[in-house]
C-alpha cells in the first residue's frame, strides 16, 4: 500500500496544471490538495489502483477540474418543469410574472431605496414598498411582510402569545413539508399549545370551554395538504371571532396558501385571504409563493393594533424580507391591482389554461419526437402543488414514454442539459404539458430524443 501511494502527485504539480486554465492561485492549491486527499482515501479503501505515476497524476488534474467546474456552474440552474405539479417546491413553486422579474431587475442594478425617504432625508421603512399595496388589494388595516409564512406563524405566536396559552383545533395540527408540524412551532415560540375538539370533529363549545385567563389566542390553521371528509365539523373564522370578541381574545388565522382570486370555476376550492379578514381575523398569514404566484415570503395581514405588535417584536428584524423579496412581491401585487391576474401570474395561467391549449402543445411536441413508437398521449390530471389544493388539479395532457427503463430515461432526462424533471408512473416516463412553456417545447423534444436512444436508455 505505500508503494501504491508513494504514487500520487505532489500538490503543487497538479495546482500548476490548474492555473492554466485562469484558476487563482489558492483555490487551484485548495482543489488539488482535495482532489489527491480523495484519491488517497480511494486507494487505501481498495476502491481503485493505479500502476504508474502518470495515471495517478492524470485523474488527479481530471478530479481537480471536475471540482472546478462543479464551482463555476451556474447556482440554481433552470430546469423544464414536465411533472405537471404546479407549485413544485423543489423546482422553486411559483413563477414570478413579467412584472415581478423587471422589479427584481431594476433593483439589481445599482442601489436603490429600501430604506430611504426621499422627501425628508431620513430612513424610511422597507415594509413601505408592499404595505399599501397590501391594504388597496386586501382591505387590511395594516401588513407585514417577513421571509416565509413559517417565520410569519412564528413571529405571530411570540409577539401575541409568548409564554400564554394558544387554542387550536386538534384536526388542524397539521403537518407540512420538511416535518414543520404546529406543536414543535408552537413549543418553538414558548407558547403553551391547548388542543380542542377531536381529530375529525371540534365545535365552538370544545373553544369556549378551554379558555382560561391565561388564553391569549385563538388559532385556525387551514388543512393544507390533507382533507378530511364524512363525520366531520369544524369551527369557521367567523364563529372563533364571535367568540374571541366575546371573550377579549384575538384570532389568528394561517391560511398558507395566500389565495386571492376564486378559482372555483377552474376546479379548485382555497380559501381566500380576503375571507379570513372579511371575518374579522384579527391576524391572517401566508405564503407569497403559493397561489398568491410571488416569491418565498411571509404576508401577515390584520389589525393595525397586531401588526403592530408583530413589528415591534425584535424577531421582526430576524425574519425581514430582503430588497429582491420585496421588489418581487410589489410587482406581483400591482399585477393584481392593475391587470387580470390569470393572465399576466404563470402560477394563475398555468392554473386556468384551457385544455386545448396543453393538448396543442402537446400535439407539438409529440411530432417533434425522431422516434414515437413507443410514445403515446394521453388525457390526465395535473397537480396545484405545495399543500395548497391537495386533492384538486386542472385537467392536462402527458406524453407516456413506454418501452424504456423508466428509472433510466428519467434520469438521462434530469442530467441532459435542459435538466428536465419529469415522473414515473405506470412503468412509463410521464411528460406532462400543463407546465411546460410553448418556448421550451424544441429544447423538450431534443432531451427526449437524447434521453431515449438505445446507448442512453440501455448503455
Amino acid at each position: 500500500m505505500n508503494a501504491a501511494l508513494r504514487l500520487l502527485p505532489a500538490v503543487e504539480v497538479v495546482a500548476a496544471s490548474l492555473r492554466t486554465t485562469g484558476l487563482p492561485t489558492t483555490l487551484a492549491s485548495q482543489l488539488a490538495r482535495q482532489a489527491i486527499d480523495g484519491l488517497r482515501a480511494t486507494m487505501i479503501a481498495g476502491s481503485m489502483e493505479f500502476n504508474d505515476k502518470a495515471t495517478v497524476l492524470e485523474a488527479a488534474i481530471n478530479h481537480a477540474r471536475l471540482a472546478a467546474t462543479n464551482l463555476a456552474k451556474l447556482p440554481l440552474p433552470q430546469t423544464i418543469n414536465a411533472t405537471g405539479t404546479i407549485l413544485h417546491t423543489g423546482l422553486g413553486r411559483a413563477p414570478l410574472s413579467a412584472r415581478a422579474r423587471a422589479a427584481v431587475s431594476a433593483t439589481l442594478n445599482g442601489y436603490c431605496q429600501l430604506e430611504f425617504n426621499f422627501a425628508d432625508g431620513a430612513r424610511g421603512d422597507r415594509q413601505d414598498h408592499v404595505e399599501p399595496l397590501l391594504r388597496q388589494l386586501t382591505g387590511c388595516a395594516a401588513a407585514l411582510v417577513v421571509n416565509n409564512c413559517a417565520g410569519a406563524t412564528v413571529l405571530m405566536l411570540q409577539a401575541l402569545a409568548q409564554g400564554r396559552e394558544v387554542i387550536v383545533s386538534r384536526g388542524e395540527l397539521v403537518e407540512i413539508g420538511g416535518s414543520f408540524r404546529v406543536p414543535e412551532i408552537m413549543a418553538s415560540a414558548g407558547c403553551r399549545l391547548v388542543e380542542v375538539g377531536s381529530t375529525n370533529k371540534t365545535r365552538l363549545d370544545d373553544y369556549r370551554r378551554a379558555i382560561t385567563p391565561n388564553t391569549a389566542l385563538l388559532l385556525k390553521v387551514h388543512k393544507s395538504n390533507f382533507i378530511q371528509e364524512g363525520f366531520v365539523a369544524e369551527v369557521t373564522t367567523s364563529e372563533l371571532v364571535a367568540l374571541g370578541a366575546e371573550r377579549g381574545i384575538p384570532v389568528g388565522v394561517d391560511q398558507g396558501s395566500g389565495c386571492l382570486v376564486d378559482l372555483a370555476a377552474y376546479g379548485i376550492q382555497a380559501p381566500r385571504l380576503g375571507d379570513e379578514l372579511a371575518a374579522g381575523a384579527g391576524l391572517v398569514c401566508c405564503s407569497g409563493d403559493k397561489l398568491l404566484g410571488g416569491p418565498q415570503a411571509g404576508i401577515i395581514l390584520g389589525s393595525q393594533e397586531l401588526i403592530n405588535a408583530c413589528k415591534r417584536h425584535p424577531l421582526a428584524r430576524a425574519l425581514r424580507a430582503d430588497k429582491l423579496v420585496l421588489a418581487a412581491l410589489a410587482g406581483t401585487l400591482q399585477d393584481y391591482l392593475l391587470g387580470d391576474p390569470l393572465v399576466t401570474i404563470p402560477t394563475l395561467a398555468l392554473l386556468t389554461e384551457p385544455i386545448t391549449a396543453v393538448k396543442a402543445r402537446a400535439e407539438k411536441l409529440f411530432a417533434l419526437l425522431s422516434a414515437n413508437g413507443h410514445a403515446t398521449l394521453e388525457p390526465g390530471k395535473s397537480a396545484v402543488g405545495s399543500g395548497a389544493a391537495p386533492t384538486q388539479g386542472p385537467a392536462t395532457w402527458v406524453l407516456k414514454l413506454s418501452g424504456h427503463a423508466p428509472d433510466r430515461v428519467a434520469r438521462a432526462l434530469r442530467l441532459d442539459p435542459a435538466h428536465v424533471i419529469a415522473r414515473i408512473a405506470r412503468d412509463a416516463v410521464l411528460i406532462d404539458l400543463r407546465t411546460v412553456a410553448d418556448d421550451g417545447i424544441v429544447a423538450l423534444a431534443a432531451a427526449i430524443n437524447r434521453a431515449t436512444t438505445e446507448r442512453t436508455t440501455h448503455g
